[in-house]
């Protein structure tokens, strides 16, 4: 499948999201962090997790949850690294550009890697190593994953 358009509304947050979700839980570095150690039942948190998203691009939905905690018990099972925070990255990157180009594509994986960036030094403080001031974490590797997507 070659990304032709932009994601415009929540059933594309809905597809783009499952596969996401489907190469994170599979993944070997973050994939027991989903499945493992939160029990993550897709089902419930999709939802949810659309609902940030679709507030993030298009300031339609409502997300009064607190994203930061449930990483925070995370953290306090078995600590969230860079590398962590830089495969989901590299997987977000991946999943967006497997399906979708434009505006608001670029905006979802620009925000992506501030979420991200701002976890990571939440917890485990400021000088964490996200790799430099443009607080990317290698995006490029996600090419290797654009292929096999």
């Amino acid at each position: 499948m070659r990304a032709t358009r932009d994601i415009s509304d929540r059933d594309d947050l809905d597809v783009l999201l499952r596969r996401f979700y489907g190469a994170a839980f599979a993944d070997p570095l973050i994939g027991p962090f989903f499945t493992e150690i939160a029990g993550t039942d897709l089902e419930v948190h999709l939802p949810r997790i659309t609902d940030f998203w679709e507030r993030a691009l298009f300031r339609t939905a409502d997300y009064g949850r607190d994203a930061f905690a449930p990483h925070a018990a995370l953290h306090s099972a078995r600590p969230l690294t860079a590398a962590h925070f830089g495969r989901w990255v590299q997987l977000w990157h991946a999943s967006v550009d497997g399906l979708h180009r434009g505006p608001r594509a670029e905006r979802a994986k620009a925000q992506g890697e501030r979420i991200a960036v701002a976890m990571l030094r939440r917890l485990a403080g400021p000088d964490a190593g996200t790799g430099g001031g443009g607080g990317g974490f290698v995006p490029l590797a996600a090419l290797e994953l654009r292929s096999a997507a």
